[in-house]
């Protein structure tokens, strides 16, 4: 490791065995702790996270958790290490933190699921408060670039190989935050995004399309996203439902679009 490593990377020893030769190496892992999302002072979430970003993380999983409507309500005050994890503090106002206390829901998610502590099937399907509105169009080429241009730009994930990225395309340039959890990298995208004026634009992922998600950029009001990998039957739905297209399987030159196909323009 050097200087200019980012924290999140970690040197582990390991034992490579290829065929009969055995190696010992020092290899480059991205760390995965548990991050705990106070809010008033009192934790509401402890999500398995990478600890980088914090002040995106907490303000995007805020706005995508509907915890709060905008980012004027949402107040960072520090994100402190423990042995076990990190405390983000957040002050919110009191009438987002009495909803929150009303609807406790204690979150412990893996990093491969962002609804695992959902307590019940209405927790998890949670309704939409926003659709898209119709428009704008994109131009599928401007797609495939920003995919080309997100795979150039994931450090932690080209020193580890473990590592989750959304981008966020926009006339200026591409917006990226990477994560071990997809839906944690969407959510630290959607804070990022929320603190700047980035302009229109859509969301391209190095995962598969899940329910949850369609969910965070609706939420975010993201008109498009786009995965690498396969969608799911309830991310699909949700996606025709509320307005979003969503694109999947998106590799090279290809993808498939399988809803609201009329925003992307050949």
């Amino acid at each position: 490791m050097t200087a200019t490593d980012p924290p999140s990377l970690h040197i582990r020893s390991a034992l490579r065995i290829q065929g009969a030769e055995r190696e010992r190496l020092d290899d480059t892992v991205i760390e995965e702790a548990a991050i705990a999302l106070v809010y008033n002072g009192t934790t509401q979430a402890v999500m398995m996270a990478t600890p980088a970003d914090l002040e995106d993380f907490s303000l995007g999983y805020s706005l995508s958790e509907g915890i709060v409507a905008c980012a004027s309500e949402w107040h960072f005050i520090e994100a402190r290490r423990h042995d076990g994890g990190v405390s983000v503090e957040m002050h919110i106002p009191q009438a987002r933190f009495d909803a929150v206390q009303a609807q406790r829901r204690h979150l412990i998610s893996s990093s491969a699921c962002g609804l695992c502590g959902s307590e019940s099937l209405q927790a998890a399907l949670r309704p939409l408060i926003a659709l898209i509105e119709p428009g704008p169009t994109i131009q599928s080429a401007r797609i495939f670039q920003a995919l080309r241009d997100l795979a150039a730009a994931q450090p932690l994930n080209n020193r580890s190989g473990g590592v989750h990225a959304a981008g966020y395309a926009y006339d200026g340039g591409l917006l990226v935050r990477e994560d071990v959890g997809r839906h944690n990298a969407l959510d630290k995208l959607v804070g990022a995004r929320a603190r700047a004026d980035f302009g229109p634009g859509f969301a391209v992922m190095t995962s598969r399309a899940s329910y949850e998600l369609v969910h965070k950029a609706v939420s975010a009001g993201i008109p498009l996203l786009a995965t690498v990998s396969a969608p799911t039957t309830a991310a699909i739905e949700l996606a025709h439902a509320s307005g979003l297209t969503l694109i999947a399987f998106a590799r090279g030159e290809r993808m498939n679009v399988y809803t609201h196909e009329q925003r992307v323009l050949s």
